[in-house]
């Protein structure tokens, strides 16, 4: 009987020790999520080099929400080029709810890519550039990056559609100083439509693999983005990418990361592996309550926060992946 590798051993305890945390609620302002099991949880590492090791309910679809915020944001930048995006997207943390309808007071630009307000201004500058085609070049990106053929929930879309009048409003707030092109409605069906498709746990891994290896998918060797836009995207996922949370995290964990309501965690560690998580009950701040226990374990464990001693230029890791 071959033996287990450690990393497998690892998560498979992880798993085990917060398979019964009941923490936090599942989403309802979006009434499809609603339907969520809570019980669901899996966990999912892709490393680099292809290895790929999971546990639980890794297989089960769930709609990819907020973390699609990272990949339309750097797909804006390689369509536009980093000034023009910077012109209407700022980097900054702004300290306030992931769906605030505000903006810079001096600039009138979203604070960053990962709120609501700079998600739908990235969502906008792709409708300007691909017109009613942009959801099919979101959709065809993200399929590169998961290394398969995704899909839209057609449900959950029109339930987002029809229920999403903050995201009219900050939409509005935009179109009002300029921010994006006043065909608003179109606009927010991107929007929509991208927070809609559907991955699972697997998925995840290997979108943030593929963003871990300098933006060529580990599985089909193919190039999603290129290393400019990947070092941005990352930048902005560890400064911003876990909401009014982020401080915390980066001091719990230690790295790039985007969570997305529906229950799904993302994060990547650079040139090493992709690991995602999927947990639908969240805590008050929109983030997956057992997603961030096994972070913070995995993290611990292996090393993997940036300032950690033990990611003294990542060997310790590597030799494990090996």
């Amino acid at each position: 009987m071959t033996e287990k590798h450690e990393i497998q051993n690892l998560i498979e305890m992880i798993h085990k020790r917060y398979a019964q945390q009941q923490d936090g609620e599942v989403a309802t302002y979006i009434p499809q999520l609603s339907k969520a099991n809570p019980e669901h949880f899996g966990i999912a590492i892709l490393s680099t080099n292809g290895q790929i090791f999971e546990c639980g309910d890794t297989g089960h679809l769930f709609t990819i929400q907020s973390i699609s915020k990272p990949l339309t944001y750097g797909m804006a930048l390689e369509t536009f080029g980093e000034e023009a995006v910077f012109k209407k997207i700022n980097v900054e943390p702004s300290g306030d709810k992931f769906n605030s309808i505000e903006l810079e007071p001096d600039t009138n630009r979203p604070f960053n890519p990962m709120v609501n307000a700079g998600a739908i201004t990235a969502s906008a500058m792709l409708f300007d550039k691909y017109g009613k085609n942009a959801i099919d070049f979101i959709l065809e990106k993200f399929s590169l990056a998961a290394g398969r053929s995704l899909e839209i929930d057609k449900e959950v879309y029109w339930s987002e559609f029809t229920t999403g009048h903050r995201n009219r409003a900050i939409a509005y707030l935009l179109l009002n100083f300029n921010v994006i092109s006043d065909y608003v409605e179109q606009i927010l069906e991107v929007y929509f439509a991208q927070c809609s498709i559907l991955v699972n746990c697997h998925d995840l891994a290997c979108i943030a693999a593929t963003i871990a290896n300098l933006g060529e998918n580990p599985i089909t060797k193919k190039e999603v983005f290129g290393i400019d836009a990947i070092k941005s995207m990352m930048s902005v996922m560890y400064v911003c990418g876990m909401y009014d949370n982020t401080g915390n995290w980066v001091n719990d964990v230690g790295i790039p990361a985007k969570s997305g309501v529906s229950g799904g965690l993302l994060g990547i560690v650079n040139r090493q592996m992709g690991i995602a998580t999927y947990s639908p009950k969240l805590d008050e701040k929109g983030n997956s309550c057992r997603g961030i226990s096994a972070y913070k374990d995995l993290s611990r464990e292996l090393g993997l926060h940036a300032f950690d001693c033990m990611n003294a230029g990542s060997s310790f890791l590597t030799t494990m992946l090996k």
